[in-house]
C-alpha cells in the first residue's frame, strides 16, 4: 500500500483560541457595527464561539453593543450590532528618526489621537532619545486625561530585532545592540514592543489602511532610511533576528553618491533625504535640512525643487520594480516624501515601476505615517492575541 504521509499536528488549544479570538476582534474591526451571526458567517466559528468572544471582549472594554438592534426578517429577536469601543483604550507610538522623534497616542482603530515631535538637538545617545521619548508620552497622557494606555509600540529603521525588543545597529543614529524595550520600558512603566518602521507599516497598512485584504503586500520606505518589508497572508516576513527588508546597500546603476561602505551607489545613499536636501542647497533652492522645505519651495513653482523631487520618486519607482522582480506581490505601498504630497511624483514613481504590475499606491496615512508606524507595532500585538495583549486587559 502506498505511503501517506501523517497529519499535520493540530495546534494547542492556547493557539487555536488565540486565533479565534484574533479574527473575531478583527472582524468587528473591519466589519463593525456587525451582528454576532454575522461573525460567524464570516469567520467560520460556530454562532456560540463568537458569542463568547464577544462577550469577553465587552466586559474588557475592546468593543460595545450599538444603540439600534438590526431587524430580522420572520420570527426572532433583533440582531444587537457590536462595534469597536475606541473611547477607552489607547496605545503609544514612538518612532524615531534622524532627526527627532515623533510621540503619538492613537486609539485602537488606528487614528492618532495626539502627537508631538521631540527634537534630538544633535543629541541621539539611545538613554536620552528613549527617555524623552518616555517624557513625550506622558505629557500626551496628560492632556487626555481619562484615556487608558495599553502599551507602547516603538518603530525604528535599521536592523531591529523584534523578538527581543533592541535595535541591532542604526548606523545614522550611532545605535549598536540598544535594549529598547528594556529602556523604554521603565521609562514608561508599560508593555513595550519593538519593530523595524517598513514592519510596522505593513501591518499598519493591512489593520487599517488600502492593504486591507490583499493577500501579499511589499512596503518600500524612503527617508533617511531606506528599508522595505513583505507580507504574505497574514504573516510579515522577519527572518533570522529580523533582519529581512535591509535593502540600503542594493546598488543602483548609473548612482554616483559615495557610501559609508566604501561603494558608490547604494540605494539609501542615493535616495537619502540627506541626499535630497544637500542637493536642494547646493541648487540654491533651500538653505536648512528639512526635506519639507524642498516640498514647499517645489509647491510655490521653484522648477529645480520640484525637478528634484520626480527624480528621487523616479528611482523610488525603480527600486520598487526591482523589488517587484523578486517577491511578485499583490499590491504595493510606498512611503516617500513626493509621492504622498504630489501627483507629479507619483505619477513618475508608478511609471518607473512599469505597467501590468501589481497596484503602487501611497502610505494611507497621510503626514501622520510616522506616529500610525510607531502605533502599528502595538496594534499588530492586540489584534493577533488580543486577550492577553497587555495587563489593562486582564
Amino acid at each position: 500500500m502506498p505511503r501517506t504521509a501523517p497529519p499535520p499536528p493540530a495546534a494547542p488549544p492556547r493557539d487555536r483560541r488565540r486565533a479565534s479570538a484574533s479574527v473575531v476582534l478583527r472582524s468587528v474591526l473591519e466589519h463593525g457595527p456587525v451582528a454576532r451571526s454575522t461573525i460567524a458567517r464570516l469567520t467560520g466559528l460556530s454562532p456560540a464561539s463568537v458569542t463568547d468572544y464577544c462577550a469577553r471582549f465587552t466586559e474588557l472594554g475592546l468593543i460595545r453593543e450599538t444603540q439600534a438592534p438590526q431587524k430580522v426578517k420572520g420570527v426572532g429577536r433583533p440582531h444587537v450590532p457590536v462595534d469597536l469601543d475606541d473611547s477607552r483604550f489607547v496605545v503609544g507610538g514612538v518612532h524615531v528618526a534622524v532627526p527627532y522623534t515623533t510621540v503619538a497616542l492613537l486609539d485602537l482603530r488606528g487614528r492618532v489621537v495626539v502627537r508631538r515631535e521631540v527634537k534630538h538637538a544633535g543629541r541621539t545617545e539611545a538613554r536620552a532619545v528613549l527617555a524623552r521619548a518616555a517624557a513625550g508620552l506622558a505629557a500626551l497622557l496628560d492632556e487626555v486625561p481619562g484615556s487608558r494606555p495599553l502599551g507602547v509600540g516603538v518603530a525604528v529603521g535599521g536592523w531591529v530585532d523584534r523578538d527581543s525588543g533592541t535595535v541591532v545597529e542604526h548606523p545614522l543614529l550611532g545605535w549598536r545592540e540598544v535594549p529598547v524595550r528594556e529602556l523604554l520600558g521603565a521609562g514608561t512603566g508599560l508593555p513595550v514592543h519593538v519593530d523595524g518602521h517598513a514592519r510596522a507599516l505593513v501591518n499598519g497598512e493591512r489593520l487599517f489602511g488600502r492593504a486591507r485584504g490583499s493577500r501579499s503586500v511589499l512596503h518600500l520606505f524612503v527617508g533617511n532610511v531606506v528599508d522595505a518589508a513583505f507580507a504574505t497572508g497574514d504573516e510579515v516576513h522577519h527572518g533570522p533576528r529580523s533582519q529581512a527588508g535591509t535593502i540600503a546597500h542594493l546598488p543602483v546603476p548609473g548612482g554616483t553618491e559615495p557610501c559609508a561602505c566604501g561603494r558608490t551607489g547604494c540605494l539609501q545613499v542615493e535616495l537619502s533625504e540627506r541626499t535630497l536636501v544637500r542637493r536642494a542647497r547646493a541648487a540654491g533652492v533651500v538653505d536648512g535640512g528639512n526635506p519639507m522645505d524642498v516640498l514647499a519651495a517645489a509647491r510655490a513653482g521653484d522648477p529645480v525643487a520640484a525637478r528634484l523631487l520626480v527624480e528621487r520618486s523616479r528611482l523610488t519607482g525603480r527600486a520598487a520594480a526591482l523589488l517587484l522582480d523578486v517577491l511578485n506581490p499583490e499590491s504595493v505601498v510606498v512611503t516617500e516624501v513626493g509621492a504622498l504630497y504630489r501627483e507629479d511624483c507619483l505619477a513618475a514613481l508608478r511609471e518607473a515601476v512599469g505597467p501590468r504590475r501589481a497596484p503602487v499606491a501611497p502610505t494611507s496615512f497621510g503626514d501622520g505615517v510616522l506616529a500610525v508606524a510607531g502605533g502599528s507595532v502595538v496594534l499588530d500585538v492586540l489584534y493577533r492575541d488580543p486577550l492577553s495583549a497587555s495587563p489593562e486587559l486582564n
